[in-house]
């Protein structure tokens, strides 16, 4: 089964791993699934998320997310280097499983296409986050007030 493994090198295992994923990443989006990418150096990661929100039966839960690692299975080597976190929307639990294969299939492919949108080397950015107010919170690391100009 060599090439269509899961092995742990390519999971998100830790929580700070989880955590810098979601501080830089970009979103994208299917019907059942969305994902958040953010650029890495080798290889693509993957981690999931399907919460009780999606389906309050673990069996249900379960069945998403095998579909979600039999799909990732099979693309992983066609995947740019990304940590990538596919999280369940509430319309998977009520679609059978090859609407769910077909959808992250879509999905695969939006990743790709965002990786190769981006110019070799540079990091693909999400936009800023903002607050109701229109500013940037201050946890982005970019300053709610522009810099003043500099007299020369």
């Amino acid at each position: 089964m060599g090439s269509a493994s899961f092995p742990r090198a390519a999971r998100l295992l830790r929580p700070g791993d989880f955590a810098a994923l979601r501080r830089a990443s970009r979103r994208v989006g299917a019907d059942h699934f969305h994902a958040e990418a953010a650029p890495r150096t080798s290889g693509p990661r993957l981690g999931m998320a399907v919460s009780k929100r999606v389906s309050k039966r673990a069996v249900e839960r379960n069945r998403i997310k095998r579909q979600i690692r039999e799909s990732y299975r099979h693309v992983r080597l066609q995947l740019p280097a990304l940590d990538i976190l596919v999280v369940a929307r509430t319309s998977a639990a009520t679609h059978d499983n090859a609407a769910l294969r077909a959808d992250l299939i879509r999905l695969w492919d939006k990743l790709r296409r965002l990786a190769a949108a981006a110019p070799d080397g540079a990091r693909v950015e999400a936009p800023p986050r903002e607050r109701h107010n229109g500013q940037v919170p201050a946890a982005f690391g970019r300053t709610t007030t522009p810099p003043s100009p500099s007299s020369d």
